[in-house]
C-alpha cells in the first residue's frame, strides 16, 4: 500500500488509495476497522474471536486467515502488520477516526485551539458522524459508545468556546450537533438557551427551553434542572 492511502470508518466504511477507492471483501473491512479501533495491536486469538463470536475457534482462525487473505490484495505493500501473533493496520494508513479522536481528546482536554470557520465547520461535521454507520456487529458496540461520550463532551467544549468568542452561529450549531447524539444530556439544551439568550431572540430560548422540558417529561417523567430552569424563569412570568 503506497503512501496516501486512507481509510475511512466515519460515514460509510471506505479505502482509498492515489485517490482512488479500492474494493474490500466484507470480511476484510471487518478486519480493518476492527483494527483501526485498536491502533496499539491486538492479538490474533483475540481479533478472531471477536469479529466471529458464533463460531467455533478453528473456523475463526480460518475466517481470520482469509481476510487477512483478501487485504494482502488492497495493493503492493501489505496493509496489515503481523509481529509475533499481534496485528495492527499497517502505518500507511491515515485514518479518519485517529483524526478526530485526537481533535476531540485536545478540546475535552482544554489543550485544544478554537478552529477558524472552515476548520470548525469541519471538526463539527467531523464529531457529528456515528462510528461506522449501519455495522451492528458486536464488538462494535463498546467501541461506538467510547467514540459517542468523546464526541458528545468535545462538540460541548466547542460550543462553549464559539459562544464565549461571541460566534454565535458556531454556539448554535455546536450545541445542536450535540443535541442530536443524546437529547436527553441538558448541557447542550442550556447552551443553546444562552447563545438565544446572548442575541436577545428571547422567544427563540423559552421555546428551546419548554421544548427540552416537555421531552424530559415525556419519556424520563423528570424537570430540567435548577440551574436551567433560572435562566428562563424570570422571561415565562406574566
Amino acid at each position: 500500500m503506497s503512501q496516501g492511502a486512507q481509510l475511512e470508518v466515519l460515514r460509510p466504511f471506505q479505502v482509498t488509495c492515489g485517490g482512488r477507492r479500492v474494493a474490500v471483501s466484507i470480511a476484510a473491512q471487518r478486519l480493518l476497522a476492527f483494527l483501526a479501533l485498536h491502533r496499539e495491536g491486538t492479538h490474533r486469538r483475540s481479533v478472531a474471536e471477536q469479529l466471529w463470536p458464533d463460531c467455533t475457534p478453528c473456523r475463526a482462525a480460518a475466517n481470520l486467515r482469509s481476510a487477512l487473505c483478501q487485504s494482502r490484495k488492497l495493493g503492493p505493500v501489505p496493509a496489515i502488520d503481523s509481529v509475533d501473533r499481534s496485528l495492527a493496520l499497517a502505518p500507511a494508513f491515515s485514518v479518519d477516526f485517529h483524526e478526530a479522536w485526537e481533535a476531540a481528546d485536545r478540546l475535552v482536554s482544554g489543550d485544544g485551539k478554537l478552529p477558524g470557520s472552515s476548520d470548525g465547520d469541519r471538526l463539527v461535521a467531523d464529531l457529528s458522524q456515528v462510528l461506522l454507520p449501519g455495522w451492528d456487529d458486536e464488538w462494535l458496540l463498546v467501541e461506538r459508545e467510547r467514540w459517542d461520550q468523546l464526541r458528545l463532551y468535545a462538540l460541548e467544549a466547542l460550543a462553549q468556546q464559539f459562544q464565549t468568542e461571541g460566534r454565535h452561529l458556531s454556539a448554535l450549531q455546536t450545541s445542536l450537533a450535540a443535541v442530536s447524539i443524546d437529547p436527553f444530556r441538558e448541557t447542550p439544551h442550556r447552551i443553546a438557551v444562552e447563545v438565544h439568550l446572548a442575541e436577545g431572540n428571547v422567544a427563540c430560548a423559552v421555546k428551546r427551553y419548554q421544548d427540552y422540558r416537555r421531552l424530559l417529561q415525556m419519556e424520563l417523567k423528570v424537570a430540567p434542572s435548577p440551574q436551567l430552569t433560572r435562566l428562563v424563569r424570570d422571561l415565562t412570568r406574566t
